[in-house]
């Protein structure tokens, strides 16, 4: 039985690709298990320090020199805002070309040189577009370092991304859903409108929203075109604004914080107090971010089903 077993056993070529793979295997869940270590370490810790401050206290009060009284009330008003903006104003843009790439542009150089294009702009650094939209939005139109401002920025950051986002999910729709359409004598865009999107919505829909829950996080950025860290009020319109179109973009044009500097400029005070403060809104602002991606998930599995 011991010689069968002996011969069965693979050699040369074969045994050390064998070794490799085992090797392989082994090493890619050591680093696996290193990473998740690593994150579950900071994830308790960040916990430890910070959830003592979580109450409502927290999320309803304004930033203070006591650290016991300070929250992060105009953060996150100034969070949302921010990305309403960047929402309104980034997203049909980036769908749009994301269907006019696929399904409309000619197939020539132009175009392999906008996909080139788009595909760097993804992977640039973010301070790259906050001074970008330092020149742009600040200097150049005169928005100073207000909320529109900000989503602007925001917005020239994730259309690269949600663009090839949207691309991907478009070429995984199957050609023969346009094909039928188009012989059944449907315009491109009725193809386009009933036969594509509805298949590819679940794959733009958690693509645009992965690309939202990176700007939610964004710091560089919004420091490189002045974001504050201190403010004592509520940035972006009220209630009474949205019946004044003149107060409404009035609100617009203020100076904001968000959560990101709000919690950057925490980790720079000394005092423990602070420190906690800190741990206590990145917890805030990790839930924020995972509820965005519980999304996604929801959003494509809903669309999946039906």
């Amino acid at each position: 039985m011991a010689s069968e077993q002996l011969r069965l056993r693979a050699g040369g070529a074969v045994a050390r690709r064998q070794l490799v793979s085992r090797v392989s295997r082994y090493l890619f869940l050591g680093a696996t298990v290193l990473g998740v270590s690593i994150l579950g370490f900071l994830a308790y810790d960040t916990i430890d320090s910070g959830a003592s401050r979580l109450s409502l206290d927290f999320l309803t009060n304004y930033p203070s020199r006591f650290a016991e009284k300070a929250g992060l009330r105009p953060a996150m008003y100034g969070t949302l805002w921010l990305m309403l903006i960047t929402v309104f104003s980034s997203i049909p843009i980036a769908i749009g070309t994301a269907i006019w790439i696929e399904e409309f542009a000619p197939r020539n150089r132009l175009l392999t040189i906008v996909k080139i294009n788009l595909a760097n702009l993804a992977g640039v650094p973010s301070i790259i577009y906050g001074i970008l939209g330092l020149t742009i939005f600040v200097r150049f139109y005169g928005m100073d370092r207000s909320l529109l401002a900000g989503g602007f920025t925001l917005a020239l950051m994730i259309i690269p991304m949600t663009v090839i986002a949207s691309q991907e999910a478009i070429r995984q729709v199957p050609p023969s859903l346009r094909d039928g359409a188009l012989a059944l004598g449907a315009t491109r865009w009725q193809a386009v409108r009933h036969n594509v999107l509805p298949n590819a919505i679940p794959g733009i829909m958690t693509g645009t929203i992965l690309a939202i829950s990176r700007a939610v996080g964004e710091t560089a950025a919004l420091i490189m075109i002045g974001g504050a860290a201190f403010i004592h009020f509520d940035p972006g319109p009220n209630l009474a604004d949205f019946a004044d179109p003149g107060g409404f973009w009035a609100g617009l044009n203020e100076s904001f914080t968000v959560i990101p500097i709000q919690i950057y400029a925490w980790t720079l005070d000394s005092r423990r107090e602070f420190q906690a403060n800190a741990s206590a809104g990145i917890i805030v602002l990790m839930t924020g971010v995972m509820a965005l991606n519980l999304l996604a998930a929801l959003i494509r599995e809903r669309f999946r089903r039906n």
